[in-house]
């Protein structure tokens, strides 16, 4: 199986483009969950949401819909993995409701946490249900050494069969900053070098795209062989498509599927195609 999304379901550009013109905000992830059958849920690594709104959640995807959900900002970051089982105790309890529709938890470390806080991350993976797969996304250089650091830190990702979390980065990255969302994409993505590697059942990309779409071609053509590697092996990975303002995100993942031409794997249409069209009376 392959799962296939976008870092967010909601977006005010995608009205008309890919959502019907009118699709209120309250149903954007409703048709979004028509098109992909995962996403990236940067919401949670900033603020809890609603039990209630978590529920409306569940209650608007189909049933092989899969969420992926971050771990917040504040249990990673500003308290660094330390001192922090209530916290994230209480997080889990908030989103047990969307357990059976959880297609990962992921954790995304800070660029300070190095292979010096290896076992800090042991630590706080072991506060985590078994039950749950967990994605973790590391930014230190010192984690792509290629040395025992980085032996280390997949040793104890494969011993645990919790999956590396590869950002890719490369397309954004290739471009001058013509744009202001370039520009704030720029300093806000990582600049780490790309170690393609399955560390547990489920491989996670976050591809990160350049502006011209044809031009992601020459990033991801070797993705296309190695993900329908995976996918013959029974692994069943992830994929993310963003672009700096993801405004052009869901045509990237269309263009990337037409590419990939394997059975069975492909997006679902988009609504703003099937929306009655309107007639003109003369």
């Amino acid at each position: 199986m392959l799962y296939l999304g976008c870092p967010q379901w909601s977006s005010v550009h995608w009205k008309g483009r890919f959502f019907t013109t009118h699709c209120p905000n309250s149903k954007m992830l409703n048709e979004y969950a028509h098109i992909f059958n995962t996403v990236e849920g940067n919401t949670s690594f900033y603020a809890d949401p609603k039990p209630s709104t978590i529920k409306k959640w569940c209650s608007e995807v189909p049933e092989n819909f899969r969420f992926t959900f971050k771990i917040p900002k504040r249990v990673s970051h500003d308290m660094a993995l330390q001192n922090c089982h209530q916290e994230i105790n209480q997080w889990l309890q908030l989103f047990e409701p969307l357990f059976d529709k959880l297609g990962m938890v992921m954790l995304q470390l800070p660029k300070a946490c190095g292979p010096e806080y290896l076992s800090r991350i042991i630590e706080f993976c072991q506060l985590l249900p078994n039950e749950l797969p967990l994605g973790i996304e590391v930014r230190h250089l010192g984690f792509f050494d290629k040395t025992d650091n980085e032996r280390r830190y997949n040793q104890f990702l494969m011993a645990n069969q919790y999956n590396r979390i590869m950002m890719d980065t490369r397309p954004l990255f290739s471009e001058p900053a013509t744009s202001p969302a370039i520009v704030d994409a720029q300093q806000k993505k990582p600049r780490v070098p790309l170690h393609v590697i399955a560390t547990g059942t489920s491989p996670v990309i976050r591809y990160v795209g350049c502006s011209d779409l044809q031009a992601n071609r020459q990033f991801y053509i070797p993705w296309l062989k190695k993900i329908n590697q995976w996918l013959d092996e029974g692994k069943t990975p992830y994929v993310f498509f963003h672009t700096a303002d993801n405004y052009d995100a869901p045509l990237l993942a269309q263009q990337f599927v037409s590419d990939l031409n394997r059975l069975n794997v492909k997006l679902g249409p988009f609504p703003a195609e099937q929306q009655p069209q309107q007639t003109t009376l003369l």
